[in-house]
């Protein structure tokens, strides 16, 4: 269960709490994202990805990365309210916001034994994946087909008959 104290906005508190899970013999897994419009692909992932470990950490775009990303209309929500939607699911058990365009830095000092990324992506594909396999990290792709998006429920709302836009 999360920590009421979280999301972790320090990465150095992050690599503390990281640590002291792994000297307790816990498998790291770490995901990221924007996690603009929860639905039911993020779930999926996020159970996938915490089924790889003992500690899953879900490390979030901060308002401006999504914007340089997904657009000037995004995030649809800031992003203290996704980290906060994350950490209430079960399956969670850190937040960090990160304002970088990758988690590399993030992924160097935490190490995390698997880097879950979704299946839009492949192994040899992850941005990421040159510094997970230097430090000897499993990448593990998670979720199930790319079915779901937050552009595609966004279009979906946009274009109902009962639109306010």
């Amino acid at each position: 269960m999360s920590d009421p104290s979280l999301p972790i906005s320090d990465l150095e508190a992050l690599a503390d709490l990281v640590e002291a899970r792994r000297s307790r013999g816990e498998r790291i897994v770490l995901t990221n994202g924007c996690f603009d419009l929860l639905h039911v692909g993020h779930l999926r992932s996020l159970v996938d990805a915490r089924s790889r470990g003992d500690f899953l950490v879900v490390c979030i775009n901060g308002d401006a990365s999504v914007r340089r990303s997904k657009g000037p209309d995004r995030p649809i929500f800031p992003e203290g309210e996704r980290a906060e939607l994350l950490l209430g699911l079960t399956v969670v058990d850190a937040v960090l916001i990160f304002h970088e365009d990758t988690v590399d830095g993030i992924l160097e000092r935490i190490r995390p034994e698997v880097y879950a990324k979704g299946t839009d992506y492949t192994p040899e594909s992850v941005p990421e994946g040159p510094t997970v396999r230097a430090y000897g990290g499993e990448i593990a792709i998670v979720g199930d087909p790319k079915d779901h998006s937050s552009r595609g429920v966004l279009s979906q709302i946009r274009s109902a008959p009962d639109s306010p836009s």
